[in-house]
């Protein structure tokens, strides 16, 4: 019987071959960007798979989550990468992951490795009303924000949720005409000055160039 292609034999009899494949275990909010940063830079030992990007709106569950997904995939992959940051969870999912032996995105959020982890901890500090949407939430603007919130049924409970911010920042990883629009109507429904920045993918793409 001849061993499968994907194996090799060892002294204590057949074992997998280190294929170098990684597993990236990502939020859903991020699979477009993960997509994109794959297929422009040729990383084909990477593969994806997604977590509900509804979890950002339940980050209590987020740490559970990204443990069974470990548990669930790891043997079959040489390493397993988690593309989430803290993301509400309080430094939970970081423990886990130490605990597991994975690595993960360093950031308090999207937000921040977008910007650049270090950009974003300076403008922090003078940015406390501000209210931040990415590629992913522009486009999931009234799933993410107005629903949740109850806006779309009582959007008189605009000005208590958002009377103290006074502007929206659009990270905008994509140079999209149509989002740009989008994400300034966004502003104005929420009666927000607009700011555009272009950050690209940030240190989303530092982190996974790394693998």
């Amino acid at each position: 019987m001849h061993p499968p292609d994907d194996a090799t034999l060892t002294e204590e009899g057949l074992a997998p071959a280190r294929s170098g494949r990684i597993l990236l275990i990502a939020c859903g909010a991020l699979a477009r960007e993960i997509l994109d940063l794959k297929a422009a830079n040729g990383w084909t030992h990477l593969d994806l798979t997604c977590l509900p990007a509804n979890l950002h709106l339940y980050p209590e569950k987020i740490t559970q989550a990204v443990r069974d997904a470990v548990a669930k995939h790891r043997a079959d992959y040489d390493d397993v990468f988690v593309v989430y940051a803290d993301c509400g969870t309080g430094g939970l999912l970081q423990a886990a992951c130490d605990e597991m032996g994975v690595q993960m995105v360093a950031g308090p959020h999207c937000y921040s490795f977008f910007e650049g982890n270090e950009v974003f901890a300076r403008q922090s500090e003078t940015e406390f009303t501000t209210f931040y949407l990415t590629d992913f939430l522009v486009r999931q603007f009234d799933a993410f924000v107005i629903k949740p919130m109850g806006l779309d049924r009582h959007p008189e409970l605009r000005d208590m949720y958002f009377g103290n911010y006074e502007k929206l920042v659009y990270q905008a990883q994509t140079d999209d005409p149509a989002l740009t629009a989008k994400a300034r109507s966004c502003a104005d429904k929420l009666g927000l000055r607009f700011e555009r920045r272009f950050t690209g993918y940030g240190d989303l793409e530092t982190a996974l160039r790394g693998l």
